[in-house]
């Protein structure tokens, strides 16, 4: 298939720039994948189509502040850096720019606190740094770092928890599991009260994932890596799901690349790893059988995704639906679900 099959026409109006109040308040458009129907509701009316016995599966990874803006210590010169990929404890792989004044053996200085040098060069550009702080780094990173909020949303976000979901807990993502960011903590007990269970996996969101893709024919696109892990316990409720005949529905596209990425290896279990899995039409799912997912972009991974779940046809007709609704997209838009 072609990059151009996942165009569709999107006014600029109808980018979300804010979140909805309460989170569990913004629109949900529902999708069944045996007829290609469409049902328009509100994300609090999820449980309705949840089965005792489902059970649902979130990323639990943690936005960090990952744009720090640091001085050259020689000249002076101001370049800012966005932390990708935590290799090591205190060694991150990083976008640098402007790109030229970040060259191996230069010191950066963000506070007197925390400063790094940059050690080497990576693929496409990246730079490798080592951090030098005192302290806890990831407390020093929340009063000196930025939320990486996506390009296409332009209004300052007042509050940085909202970026967050409600069960963020393992650190090291450079974008938010947006799916997960219409669940409060007494929607999902609610949830959980009806007999469906919920379980936790980490995937560490990349800056890639807004990488658009460049090659018309996307058999040709390269996927970012990143790094996810699955813990036993979750493995556990996975493999007892999928016996019982209940549904594993996953809450965003980092949870179904996660499981799908694990399911390849054969039956589900504890595990962690670097995947670059690329997901699109043709693909055969042997983990997921339900989807909780936001609009994305035109002609990105993630709309690939989608239409290789629910189907090419029914995919593009449901985001033309959601266009003609003015539903809201992107990071802080409205929800679909998939079953």
């Amino acid at each position: 298939m072609k990059k151009s099959d996942f165009y569709y026409d999107l006014p600029e109006n109808l980018i979300a720039q804010t979140p909805v109040e309460p989170r569990t308040s913004s629109r949900l458009l529902y999708l069944n994948r045996q007829d290609g129907s469409l049902k328009d509701g509100r994300f609090y009316d999820l449980i309705d189509y949840l089965n005792k016995g489902d059970c649902l599966i979130m990323n639990d990874t943690r936005v960090i502040p990952a744009r720090i803006f640091g001085t050259r210590t020689d000249t002076g010169s101001v370049v800012e850096f966005v932390l990708l990929k935590q290799r090591s404890n205190d060694e991150w792989e990083c976008l640098a720019g402007p790109g030229k004044k970040a060259k191996p053996g230069k010191v950066f200085k963000f506070s007197e606190e925390l400063s790094c040098e940059v050690i080497d060069i990576a693929d496409e550009g990246n730079r490798i740094v080592k951090f030098i702080y005192d302290g806890v780094f990831f407390d020093i990173l929340d009063r000196v770092g930025q939320m990486p909020l996506p390009p296409y949303i332009t209004e300052k976000l007042e509050d940085k928890e909202r970026y967050q979901t409600v069960y963020s807990k393992e650190p090291g993502s450079a974008a938010a599991p947006t799916a997960g960011l219409h669940f409060t903590k007494e929607y999902m007990e609610k949830i959980k009260a009806k007999g469906v269970n919920i379980g936790f996996v980490t995937l560490n969101v990349g800056l890639g994932t807004f990488r658009p893709v460049k090659v018309e024919d996307i058999k040709d696109h390269h996927m970012h890596s990143e790094h996810y892990y699955i813990t036993q316990e979750t493995a556990d409720l996975i493999n007892r799901t999928k016996k019982e005949g209940g549904r594993v529905i996953c809450v965003g596209t980092t949870s179904c690349r996660t499981l799908e990425s694990a399911a390849n290896k054969g039956e589900i279990k504890e595990c962690s790893d670097d995947t670059e899995i690329f997901i699109f039409p043709g693909y055969k799912f042997k983990c997921m059988d339900g989807l909780i997912t936001n609009f994305h972009l035109p002609e990105s991974t993630l709309i690939m995704l989608v239409s290789a779940f629910a189907g090419y046809d029914e995919t593009m007709n449901a985001y033309r639906h959601a266009v003609d609704e003015k539903y809201r997209f992107f990071s802080f838009g409205d929800a679909m679900l998939i079953l």
